[in-house]
């Protein structure tokens, strides 16, 4: 792990303060804020909001638990190397492919989408011209340099965060005067008429949390661009504390404002609530402008996630766990032969979902949620294991995760419901038979690696 430790010091430190805290945004909104939210209130209601705080709440404690093993030892490799030097190699080889695979699979699902959403401009492009044109100018960025990446990455987040500001400010306005509602004041009225605030019982609101948890997805990359960080000691402890009040902000108060500007169940779950409030204050372009955001948002995460699966891969050739020449950096400092084979994946990506759209996207986001909470917890056991096994080493850091080891049980638990939820829903109780089947290759790769090392 030393060696690794090391080694890694040669990426580019190019990302600063503010990259840091626009990926930190970008990570903890995504399409399903934008695109998802529709049929997640159909779902829940107004509880829903009860749902995103709860799952924030969670989330949160896990990034404190990751910014603590961050400033212990920063690593482009995340808690893919702390799965390995605090629980074992095993662990380190399965949570580093998993999340690979994972951010692929969530990659293929934004790349599709991003063909979808051009088509609303061009319906006579077929999807996968914009989804391969999306994959190969990502690539250039991300081989360029990590600052491309950073830059990229700051402008995707500032356009989601403008537009939900612009939500919320009008929103506000519409609620207290009126204003595009004939003058009526709607107030808050809405969150507590039309059935209450749970409509649909209490099974509605856990149904929802699939959802909620899949939208979360990437509000870890934090972890992932510490090794690249200029300076993480200062940077990563405020990106990690500002993360529940942006949730608070972006998530729940666009959800609030949403619900009480209109009646839950005259949001239509098959488009995006953002259209209909924009739509409601006399935009005409509304749905231009709310189609470009969302469209943003899908290249976002794609570009995410072929920076982080670059550096997994980089990291797990690092401690022998993947070809060696995956280690390798280009004279730009980026890895670039991991990137390749990133961007290789997503482009096999790009023909699954020209064959099989429907099926692909189903299975791939289902997946992709289990997948996330696996490394997610991960995060959580290496953090417990970092305060028993090295003690004098945490009291040095002075940004620790609060109520250890209490919440990190409670937060574990939380996710093995979550799991457990996913099984009562037909769509995503897919990802119950597939997921299984990804880990038991990973064990069995991990046993022929171990057999071919003895033997060698």
């Amino acid at each position: 792990m030393n060696q690794s430790h090391s080694n890694e010091e040669n990426l580019q430190r190019g990302l600063k303060n503010r990259h840091i805290q626009l990926i930190a945004i970008g990570g903890a909104i995504g399409t399903g804020l934008f695109f998802g939210a529709g049929k997640s209130i159909q779902l829940a209601g107004p509880s829903l909001m009860l749902t995103y705080l709860i799952v924030g709440v969670a989330l949160f404690f896990v990034m404190r638990a990751l910014g603590e093993l961050i400033l212990y030892k920063p690593t482009s490799g995340s808690f893919s190397d702390y799965a390995e030097e605090l629980i074992g190699p095993w662990a380190g080889f399965i949570t580093g492919w998993t999340y690979w695979f994972t951010w692929i699979a969530t990659g293929i699902a934004e790349i599709t989408a991003v063909g979808i959403y051009v088509k609303y401009w061009f319906p006579d492009v077929p999807q996968w011209i914009p989804a391969l044109a999306c994959v190969i100018v990502l690539f250039l960025i991300n081989i360029a340099t990590v600052k491309a990446f950073g830059e990229m990455e700051f402008w995707f987040a500032m356009i989601k965060i403008i537009a939900i500001l612009a939500l919320i400010v009008l929103g506000l306005v519409i609620i207290f005067t009126g204003f595009g509602n004939h003058g009526h004041p709607t107030g808050f009225s809405n969150l507590y008429k039309h059935n209450g605030f749970f409509p649909h019982g209490i099974s509605g609101f856990l149904l929802a949390f699939q959802m909620a948890v899949f939208s979360f997805v990437g509000v870890e990359l934090v972890g992932v661009t510490a090794g690249e960080a200029e300076n993480p000691n200062k940077t990563i402890p405020k990106a990690v504390n500002n993360i529940l009040i942006r949730i608070l902000i972006f998530y729940i108060g666009a959800l609030l404002i949403i619900m009480s500007i209109f009646p839950w169940d005259k949001v239509s779950p098959d488009s995006s609530p953002f259209v209909t409030v924009f739509s409601q204050i006399g935009i005409p372009a509304a749905a231009g402008i709310i189609n470009f955001v969302v469209l943003t948002s899908a290249a976002s995460s794609c570009n995410s996630g072929l920076f982080s699966t670059s550096r997994m891969l980089y990291s797990l050739a690092q401690n022998g766990q993947a070809p060696k020449t995956l280690s390798k950096l280009s004279e730009r400092k980026v890895p670039a032969f991991a990137l390749i084979v990133s961007t290789l994946a997503l482009l096999i990506g790009v023909l699954l979902n020209y064959l099989l759209p429907d099926m692909v996207f189903t299975i791939v986001t289902s997946v992709a949620t289990i997948c996330f909470i696996w490394a997610w917890s991960i995060i959580l056991i290496s953090h417990m294991l970092f305060r028993r096994k090295m003690p004098e080493e945490a009291r040095k850091i002075h940004f620790r995760m609060p109520l250890t080891p209490v919440m990190n049980w409670v937060v574990l638990g939380f996710f093995v419901a979550v799991i457990i939820i996913l099984g009562f829903d037909f769509v995503t109780r897919i990802s119950l038979f597939v997921t299984p089947v990804w880990f038991a290759i990973l064990i069995i790769a991990y046993f022929m690696m171990k057999h071919k090392k003895r033997a060698s």
